[in-house]
């Protein structure tokens, strides 16, 4: 993130929506946009394209749950949503929706920032995990397809998997590409063929 945070607060008590603006802007360098109503949600949270967005309701419904997933990309950025009393099952679901911070209590203006940076680590936690996880699983498929393509080799030539492994190196190395590359349009012209 850089290093000015935008944030759109969702906050329909006007009193409170300023209370909590002048709680952030004294607490960083925030650009700070109010909206005061739920209606049009995801569209309104989608123009304003913030880094960070906190959400105060009292009682949250299925559908604000299902339209803040749209509005605000959870998996793009930290979500805060801070509610009156706890609602069931509503917490789970929240946070399966890809919130950040679900807080119980509602939004207090002294409690806006530490809320906010536990927001904003928890959300680059889960996002480091996420990479690593769709690297890890692309690293899997990789070792899967050079399997098949060894398999191929080991069979169509008669030779042993060492062998079969560097001649697929060979074959990239010559051709500029990756192991997992030439392992690929290997298996898929053997598909081809058979």
């Amino acid at each position: 993130m850089s290093d000015r945070i935008t944030i759109v607060v969702v906050e329909e008590d006007r009193e409170r929506a300023i209370a909590i603006v002048d709680a952030l802007q004294a607490s960083g360098p925030y650009e700070v946009h109010v909206i005061g109503n739920a209606s049009s949600l995801a569209r309104r949270i989608a123009a304003l394209a913030p880094d960070v967005v906190l959400i105060d309701v009292d009682n949250p419904t299925r559908d604000m749950l299902e339209e803040l997933t749209l509005a605000s990309g959870p998996m793009e950025r930290p979500v805060a949503m801070f509610v009156s009393s706890a609602a069931g099952n509503l917490a789970r679901e929240a946070v399966e929706a890809g919130l950040s911070a679900y807080v119980v209590d509602g939004m207090k203006p002294e409690r806006v920032k530490p809320v906010l940076d536990a927001a904003i680590a928890r959300f680059q936690m889960v996002r480091q995990m996420r990479r690593e996880l769709a690297e890890t699983r692309r690293a899997l498929e990789e070792r899967k397809v050079i399997d098949r393509a060894k398999g191929l080799l080991m069979k169509a030539r008669g030779i042993e998997e060492e062998a079969a492994y560097a001649l697929l190196r060979k074959a990239a190395m010559d051709q500029g590409r990756r192991v997992a590359e030439v392992a690929e349009a290997l298996v898929t012209a053997s598909g081809l063929l058979s």
